[in-house]
């Protein structure tokens, strides 16, 4: 049976870094929203649907009977199930801490640009955008750029993975926590990532991984756009 993932059409948005683990892993499943009457199909599981553990918003994954939202959690679950993680219980932790510090990473670039409220326009919040971006592109972005240096320098088994001697979810979604970060902030990030060698060779290397190379070529990999989490924007840059 197919995995059903559900998240809102038209954006990559935090549902892509479940996509690129079911990529990668060559699993079989149904990006849900995109398909005609999904939207339906979502907002059915959004609203209950008599479940007791209705999740609170996409993306969520639906493996028959198992319903897991929010992303860190559905990529724990899909770590274990497509061999995206270690087999013992302190990788399996450290990479799920990973992941977490990545989701944090998210949250703030997201806030770039709207740094008020997500129920008002950026074109309402331009003024206090500015001065987020600004102190995120000076001092956010180096030291989580600087950390994530720090954790692939200590891993035992080489610089190429945040893990271990073997491709995980934690690798694929630094790729697209930086490849975001290349498109809303392109200039900042050229500058960065002379100073991030091993984070930039990183996300070189899972963009040139076969499985990943094809999806970015395809359709299914759908274009940034200032609708979604990452969003540029000329004049948050420098």
């Amino acid at each position: 049976m197919a995995f059903e993932l559900y998240y809102w059409p038209g954006l990559q948005g935090r549902g892509e870094f479940v996509r690129l683990a079911l990529e990668e892993a060559g699993a079989d499943y149904v990006d849900v929203a995109r398909r005609h009457d999904g939207m339906v199909a979502m907002n059915r599981l959004l609203e209950g649907d008599g479940a007791n553990r209705p999740p609170y918003a996409p993306p969520f994954l639906k493996d028959g009977d198992v319903l897991v939202g929010q992303t860190a959690a559905i990529l724990l679950y899909l770590g274990r199930k497509l061999d995206l993680a270690p087999r013992d219980e302190q990788g399996q932790l450290w990479t799920h801490q990973i992941q977490l510090t990545i989701a944090d990473l998210v949250a703030e670039a997201h806030d770039c640009h709207h740094p008020i409220a997500s129920s008002l326009y950026y074109e309402d919040q331009k003024t206090e955008a500015k001065r987020r971006s600004a102190d995120f592109r000076d001092s956010r972005i180096p030291k989580y750029l600087a950390w994530f240096e720090t954790v692939l320098a200590r891993n035992p088994h080489g610089t190429e993975h945040l893990v271990g001697d073997a491709i995980t979810y934690a690798d694929l979604s630094l790729f697209q926590a930086v490849d975001g970060l290349n498109y809303a902030f392109p200039i900042a990030m050229a500058r960065l990532l002379s100073e991030a060698p091993a984070v930039a060779a990183l996300h070189t290397q899972v963009a040139h991984r076969p499985r990943i190379a094809a999806y970015l070529a395809s359709e299914r990999r759908q274009p940034y756009n200032e609708q979604g989490i990452f969003r540029h924007y000329p004049e948050l840059d420098a």
